[in-house]
């Protein structure tokens, strides 16, 4: 963009926004990346709204200007989805954090996008509801960008994704109209554009209201932390649990490198070091049925070889074993300067073999690489720890990455689990995807944005991208063979 034109975009969204617009070198630097940070570059500007007209706004100026626009939240997302590709206008939705409307007899609330997830809960808690999902950023991350990657949590295993949690929203669509989806109605008639809109990245509009689902909380709720001597009991344990019939609300595991990290820093929870993993389980519901799945527990939990189970008997103990898991990637800050956080999933009964390839993975490409991961629904998150200064360290790492993303997939499993696919891992879709349903893909966005300016080459890859994914598909396909579901049937290879 010429500096006559980008003085003209500046001076056009400073007479909609005043000094609401940020634009000098030293104010973009902190926008050029989430907290995916090996993907860089800054925006145009960082504009400031605060109501859903002013977003609008924003939007016609940047359509009369040809320039790309994205919205963003607190920019805790892990995919690059709120990284601008280009020479872009960030539309950043820190100061629309309002909780408009709380309606208990209806069991919903309207919220602005920028409200940090944790500040819904906190503002129901006095009645007895609570807002179920719990990204491990709830603390800073916001409801926007929650609904933007349909983003997940400890507690999604039992209580359901962002998605289940959202009955409506106001969006500014790419054109900039503004348009209501869904509304309070449980089950309103017509298409479900809401479930479309969730989950899309920022690439089919900008929310700027949320209808979302509050629920009453647990009449009763137990904590445990079992410590075992190895990851296939931790693993197994989870598939007991699962298999008895239990319920539980969730199911984390710590391998332990992640478990050193913890508490050797500000997270320390009591983990016990010598433990090769730890095992998170929580249960939730009325009285009787919790005691039941309790009792399950322990002993599924004594069957597999726990060292030690240890239950939180009051709520500060069930904050301190809940700290260390939700503090788990900020400790990583102990072990080098950058973080690749990642997202694959795979059917249950394949985590024990996808974490010895994991492991396999991270001999080969020489990274230092450890695991934290919602057990329960087998969303796995390797955390390869590396120094983003030297290229070559960060070139293995990515290899590393792309590999395991790969052997999710081999294993009937998905790329993204909760984080999305944003840059991150766009030009992996062809290894899930065929030409047929990444078309149909790009048919449904282009509707919705059709001059493709907003959060552009985000999602879904190029043409020459699809050629390049597939041509190293046959490449590690033959390094690396995946067992089917027949083999592992047949006791033929370690599911």
């Amino acid at each position: 963009m010429s500096p006559s034109a980008h003085a003209r975009l500046r001076d056009d969204l400073r007479a909609l926004l005043g000094a609401r617009v940020h634009d000098r070198p030293e104010e973009l630097l902190v926008y050029e990346c989430d907290a995916m940070t090996y993907f860089k570059n800054r925006p145009l500007a960082v504009t400031f709204p605060e109501s859903t007209a002013e977003v609008a706004a924003i939007v016609r100026t940047c359509i009369r200007h040809r320039v790309p626009f994205l919205p963003r939240g607190a920019g805790t997302g892990l995919s690059g989805g709120a990284t601008p590709t280009r020479a872009a206008v960030l539309i950043e939705t820190a100061r629309m954090r309002q909780v408009l409307h709380i309606d208990l007899d209806n069991r919903f609330a309207v919220v602005q996008p920028g409200l940090v997830n944790i500040l819904l809960t906190q503002a129901v808690a006095g009645s007895g509801f609570y807002y179920a999902p719990d990204p491990s950023s709830q603390m800073a991350c916001t409801i926007g960008g929650n609904v933007a990657e349909n983003a997940g949590g400890p507690h999604c295993l039992k209580h359901g994704m962002t998605a289940k949690h959202i009955l409506g929203l106001t969006v500014v669509l790419p054109d900039a109209e503004v348009v209501e989806l869904g509304g309070a109605m449980a089950d309103p008639p017509g298409y479900d554009l809401v479930g479309l809109f969730v989950g899309s990245e920022g690439t089919l509009g900008i929310a700027t209201e949320v209808v979302v689902r509050i629920e009453k909380q647990p009449q009763s709720v137990r904590t445990f932390l079992a410590s075992y001597a190895s990851m296939s009991d931790a693993c197994a344990s989870v598939t007991d649990i699962i298999a008895r019939g239990v319920d539980p609300a969730a199911l984390e595991i710590l391998d332990r490198l992640t478990i050193e990290a913890v508490e050797s820093s500000v997270y320390a929870a009591g983990y016990p070091r010598e433990a090769e993993a730890v095992l998170l389980v929580e249960v939730d519901g009325l009285e009787a049925e919790v005691e039941l799945a309790a009792r399950e527990v322990t002993t599924i939990c004594h069957e597999r070889g726990a060292l030690a189970l240890e239950e939180a008997r009051e709520e500060e103990e069930r904050r301190r074993l809940w700290k260390g898991r939700k503090g788990a990637f900020g400790a990583m800050g102990r072990i080098n300067t950058d973080l690749l956080v990642m997202d694959g999933v795979v059917p249950r009964h394949r985590l024990e073999w996808i974490l010895e390839q994991v492991y396999r993975v991270r001999e080969k490409y020489g990274v230092t690489l450890s695991n934290v991961f919602h057990a329960g629904d087998g969303n796995l998150h390797p955390n390869i720890s590396y120094d983003g200064r030297d290229p070559e360290e960060t070139q293995r790492v990515l290899a590393a990455g792309e590999e395991i993303l790969r052997l999710c997939i081999e294993a009937g499993g998905v790329l993204s689990g909760e984080h999305g696919i944003g840059v991150e891992k766009r030009d992996f879709m062809p290894y899930l995807f065929d030409d047929v349903d990444l078309d149909l893909m790009r048919r449904v966005r282009d509707v919705w944005n059709p001059l493709g300016l907003c959060n552009p080459d985000k999602v879904l890859p190029t043409a020459k991208a699809c050629v390049e994914a597939r041509g190293r598909m046959l490449t590690l396909d033959s390094e690396t063979p995946v067992p089917s579901a027949t083999d592992v049937a047949k006791g033929e290879a370690q599911p």
